[in-house]
């Protein structure tokens, strides 16, 4: 059986119902202190030994919380209509959510409302079967929507980003679509000052304009059951 995008074995036990409801417990601990001006990733690891909890259930909880304020923020630079609005794509970020939705991988539901998965990347990537369908998925809804010009920025340094430009360009000829595709060295950066921007990256989402979520529309359309460990 080939690889699963974003899937480990253990999940298989990290993510049962009853492993959820103490990642529940755990992420109220961390959410109180990160409240309380505490790093997220040292407040995780002291309640993470506490609960003794797994790596990816650790990495699972960093992914969906976020401070009140985080959240504030971000919901009032959310839009909901985006008929005729250019967009600015977080290429890898969104693309890896999809596969990883259609691979039948865990993914997650983050306190912000977006969708996130635990596919690391660390600077290699391979074009896999379900691509191609997460590409379609995510310009079909795209077109639902009515959104205006499509700019995907995709990162560099990564392997296969070259191969991944030319499979949404190909893809994007087949929908009658017409997006502007970049190779760039820093997306995240390069998110920071835009409007309509489509990307979980916390970070992003912290510092952009405003964004869209797309991912929430998506996941509607599969088979995937968001998990939320907060």
């Amino acid at each position: 059986m080939r690889d699963k995008r974003g899937f480990l074995p253990e999940d298989e036990t990290s993510f049962i119902p009853s492993a959820v409801s103490e990642m529940q417990i755990a992420s109220r601990h961390i959410r109180y202190l990160i409240n309380e001006g505490y790093d997220l990733m040292k407040a995780t690891t002291f309640v993470g030994n506490r609960f003794m909890l797994t790596e990816r259930q650790r990495y699972a909880i960093m992914r969906s919380i976020a401070t009140d304020e985080q959240l504030k923020r971000r919901k009032a630079k959310e839009r909901d209509d985006i008929s005729g609005c250019g967009l600015w794509i977080d290429g890898f970020n969104t693309i890896i959510t999809l596969e990883v939705m259609l691979s039948g991988s865990p993914v997650f539901e983050g306190m912000d409302g977006n969708i996130r998965d635990l596919a690391g990347l660390h600077g290699t990537y391979r074009i896999i079967p379900e691509t191609e369908a997460a590409v379609r998925m995510l310009f079909d809804v795209l077109s639902k929507m009515k959104a205006g010009t499509l700019r995907f920025l995709l990162d560099e340094p990564i392997s296969n980003s070259g191969k991944l430009k030319v499979l949404i360009a190909e893809t994007a000829e087949k929908c009658g679509i017409s997006p502007d595709i970049t190779l760039l060295k820093e997306v995240d950066k390069a998110l920071w000052d835009k409007e309509n921007v489509v990307s979980s990256d916390s970070i992003v989402l912290d510092h952009c304009i405003s964004w869209v979520n797309i991912m929430k529309i998506c996941v509607g359309l599969t088979d995937s059951k968001p998990i939320r460990v907060w």
